[in-house]
């Protein structure tokens, strides 16, 4: 198994070391255009294996080349957000950065299965499966397990129990339209409605849909990198393993929840040959029509970047 990371920044680096840690590949290629920062980063990483006990390969590298008959590709390449950004400000910048990065990826590897990080996700995942040419099983979207896990988060922390006990899923696009749905959320299977009253669900609803700038406002200068990494390593681990998790991803929906022909965040079953099956899971009307409008505002933002796509 051989996977390549695409960017060399914090979220890349990051997901880069924790492959190899969990010896999810024999190699593990980072790649940046920054000539020196790949090469540096993966020689640090190489060096840490007697201590983390892992025999990984990793390769830093500015050359395309070095990425020949990847098996998985991650890209997170792509201008980070700042303070009083949203991830649509990202849109056309990115949108140009991931449609280069694809063609060259597409280029050294006939088959490879793409998972996209960069934002604004559902759009860039869009991007990505375009230019690629892909099936729409090979190319998907990290947000929904991100998104799941700071609910996770939040809510073990309102209620001081374990994280692994905490069930969420988060739905929709991956930005301030995300739909967590509450009616699927539980506590060791007991209905988070009846450990909590509906005011303090919904302040965790909302500061999951603000979870990144939340983020973001602290660091100033950067964005989120050890979350994003982790989710994105969970993805590949299922497809790697062929463990068949049923995750929330953003993937090309063709008729289920009433969309067709966008990306946007549902639950789904990850094994070796990537999406293998989309889980339409009973919504209320509220939760519907949320996910509808997310996948309203993801349609608007592609249906602009057809300029780009030519």
């Amino acid at each position: 198994m051989k996977i390549t990371v695409i960017g060399a920044g914090h979220v890349g680096a990051t997901a880069a070391h924790r492959l190899a840690e969990m010896q999810l590949a024999t190699e593990v290629v980072l790649l940046d255009i920054v000539e020196g920062i790949p090469q540096g980063k993966a020689l640090d990483m190489f060096e840490s294996g007697p201590v983390g006990l892992f025999d990984t390969r990793i390769l830093g590298t500015n050359d395309y080349s070095d990425t020949a008959n990847s098996d998985i590709v991650l890209i997170t390449a792509g201008m980070a957000r700042k303070p009083g950004m949203s991830r649509e400000d990202l849109l056309m910048k990115n949108a140009n950065i991931v449609k280069q990065v694809t063609d060259q990826v597409m280029t050294y590897s006939d088959n490879p299965i793409i998972i996209m990080v960069s934002n604004p996700l559902d759009v860039m995942t869009h991007v990505s499966y375009v230019r690629s040419g892909l099936p729409k099983e090979r190319v998907i979207g990290m947000a929904g397990v991100l998104d799941s896990a700071r609910f996770r988060s939040f809510i073990a922390e309102e209620l001081d129990v374990s994280m692994q006990d905490i069930n969420a899923f988060v739905l929709g696009g991956h930005g301030d339209s995300m739909v967590p749905v509450v009616k699927y959320t539980n506590v060791a299977g007991i209905p988070l409605t009846e450990l909590l009253p509906q005011e303090r669900i919904d302040a965790l609803v909302e500061r999951t849909r603000k979870g990144g700038a939340e983020i973001v406002n602290h660091l100033k200068d950067g964005s989120a990198y050890y979350a994003p990494a982790a989710s994105a390593v969970e993805m590949i681990e299922a497809i790697v393993r062929d463990r068949k998790r049923i995750l929330p991803c953003s993937v090309q929906l063709d008729g289920q929840y009433g969309l067709n022909k966008v990306f946007i965040g549902v639950p789904v079953k990850l094994g070796r040959n990537g999406l293998e099956e989309i889980i339409e899971i009973d919504l209320d009307q509220t939760a519907r029509e949320a996910l509808q409008q997310s996948a309203a505002i993801v349609e608007t933002n592609c249906n602009n970047l057809s300029s780009v796509l030519a």
